[in-house]
């Protein structure tokens, strides 16, 4: 069966114009299809600067920085007319590799792509405004920064109240000029630690390109592209479009044409009030292809069709000039990374149970309790990127696995407040399970939002007391109210700890030392 998945939509009229069911205007009478153009959109989103990791997807190994660019550069050399554009979160949650190079190296292979248009994700401000910055545009003899044209209409500096980027982009391709709008979900400052928090301000998605497609309009352009680092979902059929974008797309000026999504890793490739919404998992485990035919004359798109192609390794070969970059990063890092922590019995797997509990999470848990010594412990999944697989773990997998540079800081919290922030774990729009040790508790699933939790008993089965105060381990990330744990913030600081990924290490070698693991 097919992993390859297309979505097409066109005015009917044109169906009437061309005599044809698959909007092609190959066979027509040349002067009539001098009227028409092809243009061809590629995009990426949620790459994470996975240079070097590969992912499975439907049985077939996919991803690689080495195979998507083959497969980029293949599709572009098919069609001349040919625009490359992402949507957010090429960095950040980074594998050793790029992570250890401050993202440099992602940078360098987005470059290598020649990817033309670009908006920020959330991750990009993991390390603040200035980090953002300087990725983007460089560093005076040191670091060239990035060759992408990046926007953002929706992103405010706070320190001097204007727009961080431009809020379009304006690329002219076989003549025709098409715009495209950046925003990314209001909900970033959620995802940011305090002191990155506070350098921006994420105005209204819906807001932001309404005015933004009206200064389009104003200047006669009607192709209009939303690169959105904003949830998107549907089935592979194209149905059950929902998550933030499907919301959204109908508030949306109608000549916006095609939505590039991002943010939630899932797939997406499906029509929502005229509007093509986009979204090829993460990880360059995909990519997104989508086909315009424009009308010359009117410059309006009047067919649009997309496909979601995977990076399936067996159907083309790695591309020799990544390959080359990556071996010149791989031998930096490889003195440090390379050395052996422990050896794994089993997976030890990130996934989470029917319970919301991951068995490597909570041995993250359970390492930063270790070592601080506190009756409970609390990790967020979200910052556990890969699970450990059996056999030798070394120094690279940990930071694969733990690659925020988090740290471990013991906090005192009363029963209260502990019962508070795990009633935070449930929204009225999701749920985000922490992760756990030192306790127990009980929920009903059915009660609302802010009563759930049943029971509450430490690790001896005791009930929590709500006055007494407990000391938790917790990474900087929660204790700062991360992920909406706005809870933890009313802990006091007893001490700062380690980094997670030096605390785990410990634990594991501790659990299992590569010398006497057994299968």
């Amino acid at each position: 069966m097919s992993i390859l998945h297309r979505v097409s939509f066109g005015f009917l009229l044109l169906f009437f114009i061309l005599g044809t069911t698959d909007g092609s205007i190959a066979s027509l009478h040349p002067s009539i299809a001098a009227d028409y153009t092809h243009i061809q959109l590629l995009g990426l989103n949620d790459f994470h600067g996975q240079l070097d990791k590969y992912q499975d997807l439907s049985g077939n190994k996919v991803g690689g920085a080495e195979y998507l660019a083959a497969y980029l550069k293949k599709y572009k050399q098919e069609n001349e007319h040919t625009l490359l554009v992402h949507s957010g979160d090429m960095v950040g949650g980074s594998p050793p590799i790029s992570s250890l190079h401050q993202n440099e190296p992602t940078i360098e292979y987005l470059n290598l792509l020649n990817i033309d248009v670009g908006t920020p994700g959330n991750h990009e401000f993991d390390e603040g405004v200035h980090e953002m910055q300087r990725l983007i545009n460089g560093e005076a003899g040191a670091f060239s920064g990035s060759t992408t044209s990046y926007c953002s209409a929706n992103i405010i500096n706070k320190k001097t109240g204007n727009l961080l980027f431009p809020p379009y982009i304006i690329k002219q391709i076989n003549g025709i000029n098409i715009g495209f709008i950046g925003v990314v979900t209001t909900e970033t400052t959620k995802f940011l630690l305090p002191e990155y928090k506070e350098e921006i301000e994420v105005i209204d998605e819906v807001q932001a390109i309404n005015q933004t497609a009206e200064v389009l309009k104003k200047k006669g352009i009607t192709s209009i592209v939303v690169l959105a680092h904003i949830s998107a979902k549907s089935d592979k059929t194209g149905g059950n479009p929902h998550e933030d974008l499907a919301k959204m797309a109908p508030q949306m000026d109608d000549e916006v044409d095609v939505i590039f999504g991002g943010h939630n890793h899932a797939y997406a490739n499906t029509i929502v009030d005229n509007k093509l919404i986009v979204q090829a998992y993460s990880y360059g485990k995909a990519f997104s292809e989508v086909k315009l035919t424009i009308n010359r004359h009117t410059k309006e798109i009047i067919h649009k069709e997309a496909t979601i192609i995977p990076t399936v390794h067996h159907k083309i070969k790695p591309d020799q000039e990544t390959l080359t970059l990556l071996k010149k990063y791989k031998k930096r890092i490889a003195p440090y990374m390379n050395k052996i922590i422990g050896k794994a019995p089993k997976e030890i797997t990130r996934k989470q149970n029917g319970n919301g509990e991951s068995p490597l999470a909570k041995i993250i848990a359970e390492s930063g309790r270790n070592i601080l010594g506190t009756d409970i412990a609390f990790y967020h999944h979200g910052g556990i990127r890969a699970s450990l697989n059996e056999g030798i773990i070394t120094k690279e997998d940990l930071y694969t696995t733990l690659p925020f540079h988090h740290r471990f800081v013991k906090i005192t919290l009363t029963g209260e407040q502990i019962k508070t922030a795990l009633e935070q774990q449930w929204t009225k729009d999701e749920e985000n399970r922490l992760q756990a040790v030192g306790l127990t508790y009980t929920w009903n699933n059915t009660a609302p939002v802010g009563s759930r939790i049943i029971t509450l008993k430490d690790i001896h089965g005791k009930e929590i007391q709500s006055k007494r105060a407990y000391t938790i381990a917790i990474s900087n990330y929660l204790a700062s109210g991360g992920d909406g744990f706005t809870a933890f913030t009313k802990g006091k600081l007893v001490e700062d700890g380690p980094l997670a990924v030096d605390a785990l290490a410990s634990y594991l070698q501790q659990r299992y030392p590569a010398e006497v693991a057994k299968h």
